[in-house]
């Protein structure tokens, strides 16, 4: 299995290699040579495997340069040991007649990021081994909130591995916040941006698409790796937990196989679902992809009219970590759903660039809209949505499932049968906002919504989150967009 960039197919990489470089050359993404392909006999061979065991059977399909003994070693340390709460990584409780939630916030930063960012060092080092790599990797990540945290806690410590975080200084939770500045660890550095997570995406685009700032890297031994999930590496561990879902509910006979499973995503950068849409692509039994977005509706939009259109108002919402117009995953999506032309998805790249927008061939959209449905919640919404399905259920949901969750609502008539509706965080990590949704009164500091809430619900409080009161933090630089290089060399010691 080899890989490929959706901007140039002659460009063709390893596994590893993909995995150490992250992105292109020329900015594009690497996609699989092919999609390869589940047959109904293997998935029900996965029905009776634990999760460590269905993670090593999709990860061999896609990396073939790995042998079988270091993909489970990677998969083991990654989701053995105590890391996630429970024996399931990715356990699912029912809510309604027709309606899962796949929790994936039950590991060490209580957010679905860690489902791949506990995996990805063992894929990244093993990768370096493979390639000998002398140099130091930099991992640059741009974070809208939860990948941050997820790939500080997972590259911690890790050695020939350094991790540079910038988030937007008024785009993320208090929560979120504290758990990135207060990180432990002697190669990891955060830093706020005077900006959205749009303008610290960009930044780390261009750093990693520069070849001056590459050669100041290579002359100090070091090279920039990614574990954003423009990194394929970051986005195949992804894959799992759709096909994990899918087995568990035909193991415990809530489905036959074969039986088609909707799945709700709430999207932002359009990794996340464009995971279901490539486990689907496999052969799992998934039915319509549906896009759940929250006011900065550009995605919903999208798959309406068939125009991309990142000129418009940008709104800070309940649900940060969806607060994006600039959506990379999708690039992804475009190449596969045009037939993978690579010449067509640099036009349309070129057109975004320049312009803003791009406006897809009639064929392309109704690829897509065959697999996807769009749809969005705005904050109002959203609260209501906290309040109902407690007040039913006595659960509690963070802002960005509720969006999925009201989306679900909303177009439930077009999904017959089951649908699971995926949980990207612990309500914890949002206690402000579960609170206000909840007419739950606080007080003042940053614990202070977390005991509120375990006051008023008796939900448990996240270990990893409670371990965190008294931690000081040690992160409080900020910078604009602009200036992402020179702490970037300054950080470094360029």
């Amino acid at each position: 299995m080899q890989y490929i960039s959706t901007r140039d197919k002659k460009n063709v990489k390893t596994a590893s290699e993909a995995i150490l470089q992250g992105i292109s050359d020329e900015g594009g993404l690497f996609v699989p040579e092919r999609l390869p392909a589940f047959s109904q006999q293997e998935l029900l061979q996965l029905c009776a495997a634990d999760y460590v065991g269905r993670a090593e059977k999709v990860l061999e399909k896609f990396l073939g340069d790995f042998t079988v003994a270091e993909i489970s070693e990677c998969v083991r340390a990654a989701y053995t040991g105590g890391k996630f709460e429970g024996e399931l990584p990715a356990p699912l409780s029912r809510l309604g007649e027709e309606c899962y939630l796949l929790e994936l916030w039950h590991g060490p930063t209580c957010a679905f990021k860690d489902m791949a960012l506990q995996l990805l060092p063992g894929l990244m080092t093993a990768s370096a081994r493979k390639n000998a790599v002398q140099q130091e990797l930099v991992i640059l990540v741009a974070t809208s909130g939860d990948t941050g945290k997820a790939a500080l806690e997972g590259f911690a410590g890790v050695p020939g591995v350094r991790v540079l975080v910038f988030y937007p200084r008024d785009g993320v939770s208090e929560m979120q916040k504290h758990q990135m500045r207060a990180q432990e660890g002697e190669n990891v550095y955060v830093c706020a941006i005077e900006g959205n997570f749009d303008d610290a995406q960009s930044g780390v685009k261009k750093l990693f698409t520069d070849p001056a700032f590459a050669g100041r890297m290579a002359r100090a031994g070091k090279r920039f790796s990614s574990a954003n999930s423009i990194n394929f590496g970051r986005l195949l561990p992804q894959i799992v937990y759709y096909v994990s879902a899918y087995c568990d509910l035909v193991r415990d006979e809530e489905l036959a196989m074969g039986e088609p499973l909707h799945v709700v995503v709430p999207t932002g950068n359009f990794g996340n679902i464009l995971a279901a849409y490539y486990a689907k692509r496999m052969g799992l039994p998934i039915g319509r992809l549906v896009c759940a977005s929250n006011r900065n509706h550009v995605l919903s939009d999208f798959l309406q009219s068939g125009v991309y259109d990142r000129n418009r108002a940008f709104y800070p919402s309940l649900s940060p970590s969806m607060d994006i117009l600039i959506s990379s995953n999708l690039e992804r999506l475009l190449f596969e759903a045009g037939g993978r032309e690579d010449a067509q998805v640099r036009s349309l790249m070129q057109a975004l660039r320049e312009t803003g927008r791009y406006t897809l061939p009639e064929e392309v959209h109704a690829a897509i809209t065959r697999d996807f449905i769009g749809g969005f919640c705005d904050d109002g919404e959203t609260q209501a949505v906290i309040r109902s399905v407690y007040a039913r259920y006595s659960y509690l949901l963070d802002p960005h499932t509720a969006v999925a969750y009201g989306v679900y609502e909303k177009v439930r008539s077009q999904l017959p049968g089951k649908t699971v509706v995926v949980s990207t965080a612990s309500p914890y990590k949002f206690a402000g906002s579960v609170c206000e949704a909840l007419r739950i009164p606080t007080g003042e500091g940053l614990f202070s919504a977390t005991d509120a809430l375990f006051a008023a619900t008796g939900a448990a409080v996240p270990l990893p989150l409670e371990r965190l009161r008294g931690r000081t933090d040690r992160f409080c630089e900020s910078c604009t967009a602009g200036e992402m290089e020179g702490t970037c060399a300054r950080i470094l010691g360029l």
